[in-house]
């Protein structure tokens, strides 16, 4: 059975120094930041991170917001749904082929390979690619938004508010308005995607896809007695509905929240739990190198290091040489959000991608441009370098063809991004250790969340064979 991680919450080092200008709270500080003392770096850190809400107890007001417990059995049903094959139309893929363990819930590829894949998540994954890497779901219950392009959105602002509803591409619309939670609602949309798992044989409209995935699922017998167990209606005789079937796997998702980083730790107060580079690293990520413009943690952002609004970062294009998903353009380009908005002006634009966990991750950016975390860091730091100089050496031999035009990209870049900053190199290296390090929840580590896969699902198809312990590529970090 999941149970929901109870976090251990280390006990401060005293009240927190506020009032930033109070020039006779503040320590000494060297005129050289690449020399400022530790104790000036707290000072200014914890101030900022309490001017900013960000508390470092996010994880645990999960319950809170959810107005519940978590239903255990509930929870039990959605990780075999999750991990089990039956319900792709196609029968050879499941939420954990593109969202697996062994990449802390993230893709294991660049770019996701969905159906027609050989049953392996990993490097060794095949098949033919979609047209962006998958994100992960841990920590996803705390989004407002989905998607690279947040095409599932709260309009509330809040996942766990459906009041303003949840917004979908047609032919949803606000039709999942009615799921408790945008998870709830997103759950229905995987099945009925032709590259993710439905394939291309089956002949219906969105809704006798999903009826036939719930009509295999109710086929199973220890299937329906889960759903009783999981459903008071159901144990009283009521109907198995897609929308149970969709809330299963919510609450199961609900379980992977891994938001106890040493972050979290040092603004509680533990002033331990960041080495100096990282607290370095995050004055300068907070101030000087201005990340924290759009990985913002306040309001609706839930402390998950995101606006969750879509900008262009002029990411190199990387096209599939064996694929299932058209290309925009002259075939070789993503424009991003204008594939759901229509709107010309929203080429190229991806949403900000959150940063807890981040450096659990086999490959960075929307299509896992980058397989090193240091050189998606350099990306946002100077993008013409990085994309002028782009090499998709380390890419699996499918992604290394010629990378899509870049010209167009970088006249559409805006603010930040398109101006470079000039840091040296030990700043750049603290603010690497900062986003890798302070923010990544040991609990969140694929060797943490081996032990959820299940030996066997109730359909009796076969689990993925989930590839442990191989490295793209040699990274620093």
């Amino acid at each position: 059975m999941i149970e929901i991680r109870t976090a251990v919450f280390i006990a401060g080092f005293g009240v927190l120094l506020t009032g930033c200008d109070d020039a006779l709270l503040r320590p000494d500080a060297s005129t050289e930041p690449e020399t400022l003392s530790e104790a000036y770096i707290d000072w200014w850190l914890q101030a900022d991170l309490k001017e900013r809400e960000f508390d470092g107890r996010i994880e645990e007001r999960l319950l809170e917001r959810l107005g519940r417990p978590i239903h255990q059995a509930r929870a039990e049903l959605g990780r075999l749904l999750f991990f089990d094959p039956i319900i792709s139309l196609t029968g050879d893929n499941s939420c954990s082929g593109c969202h697996g363990p062994n990449s802390a819930f993230n893709d294991g590829n660049s770019i996701a390979i969905g159906v027609q894949n050989n049953g392996v998540v990993g490097l060794g994954r095949r098949g033919p690619h979609n047209q962006r890497r998958a994100p992960t779901v841990v920590n996803a219950v705390f989004y407002p938004s989905l998607m690279w392009d947040s095409r599932f959105e709260a309009l509330s602002l809040d996942p766990f508010d459906n009041s303003g509803g949840f917004a979908f591409p047609d032919p949803e619309g606000l039709s999942l308005s009615g799921m408790d939670h945008l998870l709830g609602a997103q759950a229905f949309t995987p099945v009925v995607a032709r590259v993710e798992m439905a394939g291309f044989e089956f002949v219906g409209d969105h809704d006798a896809m999903r009826a036939e995935v719930l009509r295999r699922v109710v086929d199973v017998v220890q299937y329906r007695s889960r759903f009783a167990d999981a459903f008071e209606v159901i144990e009283a005789g009521g109907e198995i509905r897609y929308e149970h079937l969709a809330a299963a796997i919510a609450e199961f998702e609900f379980t992977l929240v891994r938001a106890d980083a040493p972050l979290d730790r040092y603004v509680r107060g533990d002033l331990s739990a960041l080495s100096y580079d990282e607290k370095a690293g995050g004055r300068l990520f907070f101030d000087e190198a201005m990340c924290a413009e759009c990985h913002i943690v306040r309001g609706y952002a839930n402390q998950m290091f995101s606006d969750f609004e879509a900008h262009v970062l002029a990411v190199p294009q990387v096209v599939p040489a064996f694929g299932n998903k058209p290309f925009d353009g002259a075939g070789d380009e993503d424009y991003g959000l204008e594939q759901h908005t229509g709107r010309s002006s929203d080429r190229y634009k991806f949403r900000t991608s959150p940063l807890r966990n981040v450096a659990y991750q086999p490959t960075f950016m929307h299509n896992g441009a980058y397989v090193c975390l240091s050189e998606a860091v350099r990306h946002h730091l100077n993008v013409y370098k990085m994309v002028e100089g782009y090499s998709q050496e380390a890419l699996d031999v499918g992604l290394q063809g010629s990378p899509g035009p870049y010209a167009a990209m970088l006249d559409r870049a805006t603010g930040l991004i398109a101006q470079p900053q000039i840091l040296s190199e030990l700043e750049i290296s603290q603010i690497i250790a900062f986003v890798a390090k302070s923010l990544a929840d040991p609990d969140a580590h694929p060797d943490q969340l081996r032990s959820l896969i299940p030996l066997s699902v109730p359909s009796g198809l076969p689990v993925h064979e989930f590839e442990y312990g191989e490295a793209r590529a040699e990274c620093s970090i």
